[in-house]
């Protein structure tokens, strides 16, 4: 069976984290819509969606992809880089503890799930500002006994590594190159954003199909083009607080 964890929109979403965005007005009600209609394309795609309360006090708690990386061995809480978002942790580690052990990113230790691209015993983790070196190094020291191979990417003029990739086939990464460097991933095969979308790389695979943001509608035909089969959902309005489609859920098999 496979899960996704979501969590409902916090009636202060304005006052959220930005660090690459300008802040801009956010409708609560509008945000609300899109996330439901997002909550119901998981559950189109077979995923069993554990929707969790908003927190009214934690203004980016809608984006549960910061506070947890899945395995099938365990799930590693995270240290967000924004100290604002810390208190998530436990609402999420009650969560996940019914389905995996927990282990922890500890201080100075830094993490944001949304650093955090898997493929396959393959980790990639940005270094970001929001993740620092010692969270790196935890990563890799957790994921060890379980032969996973951790690799650190830098990242720039963007907030996170899966902004800039994400994974959109098995063998197929949708890349924005002028924000990453795409050797570190080997083999993998690339499909370039649309220069006129250069926030088009953040995609979901859930099985074979990519959830996708609608309005990058230059990169979505390209994906189209390639044969990649895809969900388009809204999400304008959580856009605005830096979020996206894998921002808004925990995805993993149980």
């Amino acid at each position: 069976m496979r899960v996704a964890i979501t969590r409902g929109v916090s009636p202060n979403i304005e006052r959220c984290e930005l660090t690459c965005l300008e802040r801009e007005a956010i409708s609560v009600d509008a945000a609300r819509e899109e996330h439901s209609r997002y909550e119901r394309c998981l559950a189109d795609l077979g995923c069993e969606v554990r929707s969790l309360p908003p927190e009214p006090e934690l203004p980016d708690s809608v984006f549960v992809e910061d506070t947890a990386v899945v395995f099938d061995e365990l799930a590693l809480l995270t240290r967000p880089g924004a100290e604002s978002r810390r208190p998530e942790i436990p609402g999420i580690a009650e969560a996940l503890s019914r389905d995996r052990p927990l282990a922890r990113i500890a201080g100075p230790g830094t993490l944001d799930g949304g650093d955090v691209l898997v493929l396959d015993r393959k980790v990639f983790v940005g270094r970001s500002t929001r993740t620092n070196d010692e969270g790196v190094k935890q990563v890799r020291d957790i994921l060890a006994p379980f032969g996973y191979a951790v690799t650190a990417v830098p990242v720039s003029r963007c907030l996170h590594l899966k902004s800039a990739v994400g994974r959109v086939a098995q063998d197929t990464l949708l890349i924005n190159r002028s924000w990453i460097d795409g050797t570190a991933f080997g083999s993998m095969r690339f499909i370039d954003v649309e220069p006129s979308e250069p926030r088009a790389a953040g995609a979901l695979l859930i099985a074979d199909t990519v959830v996708y943001p609608e309005r990058f509608k230059r990169t979505l035909e390209k994906l189209l083009r390639a044969g990649i089969r895809a969900a388009p959902v809204k999400l304008s309005e959580l856009a605005k607080a830096e979020g996206g489609v894998t921002c808004c859920s925990l995805v993993f098999e149980v």
